[in-house]
């Protein structure tokens, strides 16, 4: 899930009518104190990070004045809660709070729906509040197609011992949080606490929303930078994997980089389904590896996608090894893999042995096609298919770690012009990919490899060189599926006349 922080929460909280504190966000202590006189003489300064139990962490401290402002607002920019490190506060009006309550709104998977969570109880500590008093929760099921009404949540607000102003205020609320978890496709909404003032206001507290994945993309206004619920700040590599995500819907491409605190070999891990890629995780750890990341393409992504999956995994560093294992009965296309990592492993070039499983649809060719294409490397590469187990692969990637001596001797490199590719012919393709021709080249190819090796069909004969048969746009547009057969195909059996060249930004930079 995509979290936001408490201030962004907040922002929309304001902008759907719910209340909240006057506040500011200052990155700075200079700012905190400017801000001090906007609010008043008390206020609270929140870290803002994605962590629970901040205040027990140290990370909510009150001040009385701007005197106590700067070093309160220093010390917690030096802190590192939960992993991250603090570089912003919410610098808020502090209210004399006169009840505490408690606001949920979440997807139970379990019933396929929203459900919503109220009790006239909140604060630090609610879960194990209502867990000894689970009778003070209200818990109603939202219905899907029909939207929240005021009567629904005076209901629920009656039912927790609310009457007469106090229930009108509140159940306002309610219905609001509703329709602002809807509007931004949240997975959950938490207002805890959300409370009632002395001068009988009711405001939000506390804001935590996490966003849909699979929705971010529908909600730019969110400013969510990356869809991922990491335990620290995001990685380089993490953010540049997920841009390649977030810009080519075919296929899933999952991948999240891990610390570098383990004294055990690093490999690069190249999953495919959940299921198998645990599996498969654990037979690495089995062999007393560590993981350098977690990455999973499934979901029949093209071969574009694979590729631009393992250049990332093999940017990471102190890596001894390549390890791919997924379900091993995967639905996709496995040769869209395999085309996939020979490009990667080309042009990388691969320094490590790799051990891919690539078990599922036309495994015999994808198998064939990496090991083939692959067999001029210095380093082993080595294909599986769904009759050999994930702890087999990660036992033959252990000998291999361990026994450079007992590597296969490379075959022969193959055939490469002395000449650079003169581009005289090419089109562009959905993910910004470009795939270029030398026609002087093709003239010499009898077979015209590219036209056969091209799984949409959509490269044609004219005047004895290769060009589209659909219009440059339609190419552009997805009928070029990148499947990259064309210049694998001519670069071992023709006359290394094709050049696809798929930029992955901020990795080639």
């Amino acid at each position: 899930m995509a979290r936001l922080h408490e201030y962004q929460g907040k922002n929309l909280l304001r902008q759907a009518g719910v209340g909240v504190p006057a506040g500011k966000v200052v990155k700075s202590a200079e700012d905190a104190v400017s801000t001090v006189s906007d609010l008043g003489e008390s206020v609270v300064l929140k870290a803002q990070v994605w962590t629970t139990s901040r205040a027990a962490q140290g990370g909510i401290r009150f001040a009385d004045g701007p005197e106590d402002v700067a070093p309160i607002a220093r010390e917690l920019l030096g802190l590192k809660l939960g992993g991250f490190p603090v570089d912003r506060l919410l610098v808020e009006q502090k209210v004399e709070i006169a009840r505490e309550m408690f606001l949920s709104i979440y997807v139970d998977d379990s019933v396929s729906r929203p459900v919503l969570l109220f009790a006239p109880i909140g604060g630090s500590g609610i879960e194990e509040i209502l867990g000894s008093s689970p009778d003070k929760v209200v818990r109603r099921e939202l219905s899907m197609l029909k939207s929240f009404r005021g009567h629904e949540a005076r209901s629920i607000v009656r039912q927790a011992g609310f009457r007469g102003k106090r229930l009108l205020a509140v159940s306002s609320v309610l219905v609001k949080a509703v329709k602002l978890f809807r509007s931004c496709e949240a997975r959950s909404l938490e207002i805890n606490p959300l409370v009632e003032t002395r001068d009988g206001r009711v405001l939000a507290l506390d804001c935590r929303i996490a966003v849909d994945d699979y929705a971010v993309f529908r909600h730019p206004e969110l400013g969510i930078e990356i869809a991922r619920e990491l335990s620290r700040p995001p990685s380089r590599l993490d953010r540049i994997a997920y841009d390649v995500e977030k810009n080519d819907y075919r296929g899933t491409f999952y991948f999240i980089e891990f610390d570098d605190d383990d004294d055990r070999p690093r490999i690069a891990f190249h999953g495919a389904g959940g299921g198998g890629s645990m599996m498969s995780m654990d037979a690495a750890k089995n062999e007393g590896f560590c993981l350098a990341n977690f990455t999973d393409t499934s979901g029949n992504p093209p071969a574009s996608k694979v590729y631009r999956a393992a250049r990332i995994m093999l940017a990471q560093s102190n890596i001894v090894g390549y390890f791919g294992s997924g379900s091993g009965v995967a639905s996709q296309e496995q040769y869209n893999s395999a085309r996939g990592l020979v490009k990667a492993f080309l042009e990388t070039p691969l320094t490590v042995p790799a051990v891919v499983r690539l078990g599922g649809n036309c495994e015999d060719e994808a198998v064939e096609l990496l090991e083939v294409y692959t067999s001029h490397l210095p380093v082993p590469v080595e294909g599986y298919k769904s009759d050999d187990s994930a702890a087999e692969c990660a036992q033959r990637l252990r000998e291999l770690v361990d026994h450079p001596d007992r590597w296969p001797l490379p075959g022969p490199k193959p055939r490469e012009n002395e000449a650079e590719l003169v581009v005289n012919y090419g089109f562009d393709t959905v993910t910004g990919g470009r795939v270029d021709f030398d026609h002087d080249r093709c003239f010499r190819c009898p077979e015209a490899v590219c036209i056969t090796a091209c799984r949409p069909g959509i490269l044609t004969l004219v005047d004895g060189v290769p060009r589209l048969k659909i219009t440059p746009r339609e190419a552009a547009r997805g009928k070029c599926t990148e499947c990259l057969a064309c210049e694998q195909e001519c670069f071992f059996r023709g006359e290394n006349a094709v050049c696809i060249t798929l930029p992955i930004p901020g990795l080639d930079t």
